[in-house]
């Protein structure tokens, strides 16, 4: 397959028809569903890219699908219910046009190529309070698998499809073992609903499913690396936190 230069916006999408909506934003957004949905999808004009029925059903397969597949050297792959990037200027919260997120889109992807890593995303919290003014980027922090961007073809490494509901933490450590780093632009934030609604991976999340998914992270990775929430477990009524904590052994911020 031929690499093409350019940049493509591949939007997983499964069962969603009437309620996805990240093309309001990004017009130029390519819905990857399965054949079977894809005239659904037609109906509601989305632009569709069919992908077999065997791809999807499967987070980790259908975006290993979805690399495999692009044919531009920048792909971005995010999730069908995303409002739009964000930054903070001091205390002013900016909310970007789809002209100002694609250009810093595009400088990320540059400043990716620059450090040897051909991965990269973006704070996952859109609150003040998880943004540190003084580290606009970091190097070995957890990449959220709402928005991820890959380069064509150096990006070599794919998704566990035994880890669907994990991926994300599983392809920041892939890559930080790979790498030795893994890029992370802390200045530009994205809002998503997550955990919410039908279809998706709503469909097989839950609580039992999340423990398994950990236990198995954990025994890939070893439990100096793939951790637990340990404050305020003298709480009885605290909640099982379903979001491991990686503790990543490479130096740096």
């Amino acid at each position: 397959m031929k690499i093409k230069p350019g940049l493509t916006i591949a939007v997983r999408s499964w069962k969603r028809p009437n309620t996805a909506y990240t093309h309001k934003y990004f017009r130029g957004t390519k819905y990857v569903v399965a054949k079977s949905q894809a005239e659904e999808y037609r109906k509601n004009g989305l632009n569709v890219w069919e992908c077999p029925d065997s791809a999807q059903g499967n987070l980790c397969r259908v975006t290993n699908w979805i690399i495999d597949n692009c044919e531009t050297r920048w792909l971005i792959v995010t999730d069908d219910d995303l409002s739009w990037l964000g930054m903070w200027e001091g205390n002013r919260h900016i909310i970007l046009n789809e002209e100002q997120a694609i250009e810093k889109i595009e400088n990320s992807f540059i400043l990716a190529e620059d450090l040897g890593v051909p991965f990269f995303g973006l704070q996952c919290l859109p609150d003040k309070g998880a943004y540190r003014e003084y580290t606009p980027l970091s190097f070995n922090n957890y990449i959220g698998g709402a928005f991820q961007g890959f380069i064509l073809p150096d990006f070599q490494l794919r998704y566990d499809e035994s880890l669907p509901l994990k991926e994300d933490y599983d392809m920041t450590l892939q890559v930080c073992n790979s790498y030795r780093k893994v890029l992370r632009v802390n200045y530009l934030h994205y809002n998503v609903k997550q955990q919410e609604g039908v279809g998706g991976c709503a469909d097989i999340r839950t609580l039992e499913r999340e423990r398994e998914q950990f236990s198995l992270l954990q025994k890939k990775w070893g439990t100096r690396i793939v951790t637990t929430d340990r404050s305020n477990k003298s709480s009885k009524t605290k909640k099982y936190d379903i979001n491991p904590i990686l503790k990543i052994p490479i130096k740096g911020v």
